[in-house]
């Protein structure tokens, strides 16, 4: 069993800034990839931004300059730090990783619960 925790969200004005957290446990062999995504009330999920086992990142465009991903990977975690927010980031953000379990098998895709990230004018 895998489970991934966030934390960090909340309510702030635009212009604040909010740092989320995400913590993958369980069976845990390996991890590739951990990242955001966001989901706004009738819209579709989209990424946010990625980190790569490699250490490579990659953001959506709207959040380029703003938002920075990090990554811990002895504590499995991954970090986003929101400055500059604006009331259109306002959405649920969930955590993702692509990892392997213990014991081998296949790669999946595993997500947290979601935070609420909520951004007033």
């Amino acid at each position: 069993q895998v489970h991934l925790v966030e934390s960090g969200g909340g309510l702030v004005q635009a212009g604040g800034s909010l740092r989320l957290s995400c913590a993958a446990s369980g069976s845990i062999f390996s991890i590739n990839a951990m990242g955001w995504h966001r989901q706004a009330p009738g819209k579709q999920r989209e990424l946010v931004a990625i980190h790569i086992s490699s250490g490579s990142t990659n953001y959506r465009d709207s959040v380029k300059g703003r938002f920075t991903i990090s990554r811990d990977n002895a504590k499995n975690s991954v970090y986003l730090q929101m400055n500059s927010l604006k009331p259109e980031d306002t959405a649920i953000y969930y955590c993702n990783a692509v990892l392997q379990q213990i014991g081998g098998g296949d790669w999946g895709s595993y997500w947290g619960q979601g935070t609420q990230v909520t951004v007033s004018s």
